[in-house]
């Protein structure tokens, strides 16, 4: 009866990579050290990078986040990019825990048809959290 009784329960297990400290000594960072960073603002996302700064901002659609053109724009950076694996999401103070959830899920993977299957396709699996800057460092450089 004990046996019968059990319930199994699947869980699922994320890792993430939190940032390390900044290092002043660093040199100038080349193609493969560059850093793409998510800024997720109550707004909108802020896409950018490490070396040339905003890439696209993508304003809220009335209440809701525009997941959808995030998710276009990842690609797209993700085409120029293919062996780029690490992302860092960097989130506003009262972010609701279900944004940091779609976010992490839309830069993770997008569904994609291979040989008439619907499969997910990689995008920027390895993820690190951290905390927004303030709007005024936010980078305004567009490419």
């Amino acid at each position: 009866v004990l046996l019968l009784s059990m319930v199994f329960a699947h869980t699922a297990v994320i890792d993430l990579n939190f940032p390390r400290s900044s290092d002043a000594s660093i040199p100038e960072l080349n193609e493969e050290q560059l850093q793409l960073q998510l800024i997720v603002r109550k707004d909108g996302f802020s896409l950018a990078d490490s070396q040339a700064g905003l890439i696209k901002r993508i304003a809220k659609q009335g209440d809701d986040y525009d997941y959808n053109t995030l998710s276009d724009v990842l690609r797209a950076v993700k085409q120029k990019l293919p062996e780029k694996t690490d992302i860092t999401l960097l989130l506003e103070e009262d972010i609701a825990y279900q944004t940091l959830v779609s976010v992490m899920d839309t830069t993770r993977s997008y569904p994609a048809v291979v040989a008439a299957s619907l499969v997910e396709a990689e995008l920027f699996p390895d993820i690190s959290i951290g905390d927004a800057p303030p709007q005024s460092q936010t980078p305004e450089v567009a490419r």
